[in-house]
């Protein structure tokens, strides 16, 4: 596919927001091989070429996240790219980054990737984006593909994680996202408006309903710190085998929402060939228009937790034997072909 971007607009001080597709080719040290490539982004360098002539490009990629434009107060610089391409009749596809949106101008010829955000509040513009992760399955335990699992009569819920349902946590983390937009409204912060929600509390009372339900097993290793607190590489390793070991000995993991209002654990237990319990809080999940996610995942919305033991239940007492294992096996192959970098800009963009 050829691609067209303004490689004078890469800044090397703000790698992180550069259009992750675009790594491979700006910044990287001359001779970075095509087996470098395959290893650390999934695709070949073949896979795209930038071409020097706006005209000649199927697409026109913003090089810098909207957060970079904002934050650096050249919103402008952004603007007139994406009109150089209406001109041209060029889509661009550009990407907001990390756990907050920030406010982007709407154009016809726009199409703006993003991992956060409450789909509701959403312009129709706005796609979702996936968590770009490595392979865990090859890179803890030298895999190509999951172990599948047998079907139980009771199924086994996974979880690993920072989790607490204090009250007055919960209270804490609420004040700190008012605060944050009260500063948004008054022009002092570039992040978009927050729900008032603690999602470590969130966490915390689905895990207190599966313990406490009947004919399901929890599997669940709590932590009160991110990582337990992991401070070295040692124990940054333990900790992250036994998160994904979490995985490997469970039939459903729980996936909820963090920081921002995506789960990067949702992506990890779809590699790993494992089933996501989603608890839905007004997600934007990619390529909802191809991609059935309820048939991938036990389905839950943040306002019916109460149908949480129920909802899980009839959705394990719903497959047979060879129902179950194959569900496992298409959970990885859509992370495989749908959800790593290569796929990101084949999304519909009409």
């Amino acid at each position: 596919m050829k691609i067209y971007t303004d490689i004078t607009q890469y800044d090397s001080l703000a790698r992180n927001e550069l259009f992750p597709v675009l790594k491979p080719y700006l910044g990287k040290a001359t001779g970075f091989s095509n087996e470098a490539c395959l290893a650390q982004y999934g695709f070949e360098l073949s896979t795209y070429q930038i071409v020097e002539e706006g005209k000649e490009a199927t697409l026109w990629i913003l090089p810098m996240s909207w957060n970079y434009y904002r934050a650096k107060g050249k919103i402008e610089v952004a603007e007139k790219f994406v009109n150089r391409a209406a001109v041209l009749g060029k889509k661009v596809i550009s990407f907001t980054s990390g756990d907050f949106g920030v406010k982007v101008p709407a154009f016809n010829n726009l199409i703006v990737y993003r991992q956060s955000g409450n789909k509701s509040r959403l312009p129709k513009y706005h796609h979702g984006m996936p968590v770009f992760i490595g392979d865990p399955l090859q890179k803890w335990f030298q895999q190509t593909a999951p172990e599948i699992r047998e079907l139980q009569e009771n199924p086994v819920i996974g979880f690993c994680g920072q989790t607490n349902d204090s009250v007055l946590n919960a209270m804490k983390e609420i004040t700190r996202v008012w605060i944050r937009n009260v500063k948004f409204k008054i022009g002092r912060v570039l992040h978009e408006p927050q729900e008032l929600l603690s999602s470590s509390y969130l966490r915390g009372r689905v895990l207190k309903i599966i313990k406490k339900a009947s004919d399901l097993e929890a599997n669940f290793i709590e932590r009160k710190k991110y990582r337990a607190g992991a401070s070295d590489e040692l124990t940054k390793k333990q900790t992250t085998q036994e998160f994904y070991q979490n995985m490997v000995d469970s039939d459903y993991v729980i996936c909820v929402r963090g920081g921002g209002n995506f789960s990067v654990r949702f992506y990890e237990t779809l590699a790993m060939g494992r089933i996501p319990i989603f608890i839905n809080t007004d997600c934007l999940l990619p390529f909802e228009d191809e991609i059935d996610w309820k048939k991938h995942v036990v389905w839950i919305e943040s306002n019916e937790l109460e149908l949480l033991e129920e909802k899980i239940k009839t959705f394990h007492k719903e497959h047979t034997s060879q129902s179950f294992k194959a569900l496992q096996k298409a959970n990885r192959k859509l992370w495989e072909e749908k959800l790593r970098l290569k796929n990101v800009i084949k999304a519909p963009i009409d």
